[in-house]
């Protein structure tokens, strides 16, 4: 393994552990500052707003500057955001500290995901992608649940200054260990990059794997979103025991990670179909195993593990198809992730004060993914219809690479 890879995973794992965190924090945050828990909740929003926002205005704006450099950049912007929310003074210095600190996270696993693939054999790319997000998912094993009893022990400010402090680990590691790489200068070229970035939304296989992103994902955010109100009405487990649930979810997604990377590599779409089926399942009879405590221990797990099962494969597939100029898309699908987390946590809302119960949210998110996996078997029968029509060549085939296109005889 690269040691650049290692890099990017200590800077994703700072990342992930500061926009889980909060979660866990959000009674000790809202005494602090005097308000309630919902207006509280809105760290956790604004945060995920910011990610959607930031992910393709960073960059766009990044696109002057080489990819190391601006990761680096990204990096001090994240440090900065998670100093300020750590010394905030009102609520509203420490909302504004929690989007900075966002505005960096898409953009930092989009770019980082093409220096992750580029790491690496052709072969491998989506398994460099995985080991990258291999940070985000242990920050739910370790990161969340340390920083939350840091935050409850010591005063939530702590978890905030010693998030800052992994970022700067992350930045010294990806100026040390991340390779150099050269990016065209001029306004003419910079024009023309950026028109070739926007093309790839042209592309109705890169907008069909975004939809999959905000679909798919937001399946496994439906149901957790909701977890401790879920497990403690309805599985009736204590209120403690709700860190030890996620840790387990933590550890599933781990494992659905680094599983996904590898198989990607391997055959992507089978392994989305796999994945986007059993979570759809999963998810649809947790809605009644969720009332039986080693029934959800189990299904917790599970959820995490298909859930992120999809990440390295949705995220390669967008950079197969956008080869020729990969940044902006990739960075938007990181943004995806997090509108699919949005957007299903106000669903599974409202289907709760509808009163249809607690564990509604569940079925709301095997909906998401089932219409997740429809549109995985839309696009390949597009990407098949389009090879048949080019006879198997030429640059208009969906799917495929750089490399591929070029290696294929020019059309007249």
């Amino acid at each position: 393994m690269p040691l650049a890879l290692l890099a990017l995973a200590i800077g994703a794992f700072g990342i992930g552990t500061t926009e889980f965190v909060i979660m866990g924090l959000l009674p000790e945050v809202a005494a602090d500052f005097g308000v309630s828990i919902p207006t509280a909740g809105f760290l956790t929003t604004g945060y995920a707003l910011g990610v959607v926002v930031g992910a393709p205005l960073l960059a766009v704006l990044g696109a002057r500057v080489s990819r190391k450099r601006m990761l680096m950049l990204l990096m001090g912007l994240f440090i900065a955001g998670n100093l300020v929310s750590a010394v905030a003074p009102v609520f509203g210095v420490m909302l504004a500290g929690r989007v900075i600190a966002s505005l960096a996270h898409g953009a930092f696993f989009g770019i980082g995901s093409i220096v992750a693939a580029g790491l690496v054999a052709p072969h491998k790319k989506a398994g460099a992608i995985a080991m990258m997000f291999t940070g985000l998912t242990v920050a739910n094993v370790v990161g969340v649940p340390a920083g939350t009893f840091i935050g409850q022990s010591v005063g939530w400010r702590a978890t905030f200054f010693i998030v800052a402090a992994l970022g700067v680990l992350g930045l010294l590691g990806i100026a040390a260990l991340v390779p150099a790489d050269r990016r065209e200068a001029g306004t003419a070229q910079q024009r023309t990059h950026l028109r070739s970035e926007l093309a790839a939304f042209r592309n109705p296989q890169v907008l069909l794997a975004m939809a999959m992103t905000v679909l798919g994902f937001g399946g496994v955010f439906a149901a957790i979103t909701y977890i401790a109100p879920m497990m403690t009405e309805a599985a009736g487990y204590a209120d403690g025991s709700v860190t030890w649930l996620l840790v387990l979810f933590g550890i599933g997604m781990v494992i659905g990670n680094l599983i996904g990377g590898k198989f990607a590599d391997r055959a992507l779409m089978p392994m989305l179909y796999v994945a986007l089926t059993a979570l759809a399942v999963v998810l649809g009879t947790f809605t009644f195993t969720a009332y039986d405590k080693v029934a959800a221990a189990v299904a917790i797990p599970l959820i995490g593990a298909f859930g992120f099962a999809t990440v390295p494969p949705l995220q390669k597939r967008v950079l197969d198809q956008t080869a020729d100029a990969p940044t902006l898309a990739s960075a938007v699908n990181i943004g995806a992730f997090n509108l699919g987390n949005a957007i299903a946590a106000w669903l599974g809302g409202l289907v709760i004060s509808a009163d249809l119960g607690v564990t509604a949210p569940n079925w709301v998110g095997a909906l998401l993914a089932a219409s997740a996996l429809v549109l995985a078997f839309w696009s390949a029968a597009l990407e098949r219809r389009d090879r048949a029509a080019t006879g198997g060549t030429g640059r208009v085939v969906a799917g495929a690479t750089a490399e591929e296109s070029a290696a294929e005889p020019a059309r007249a």
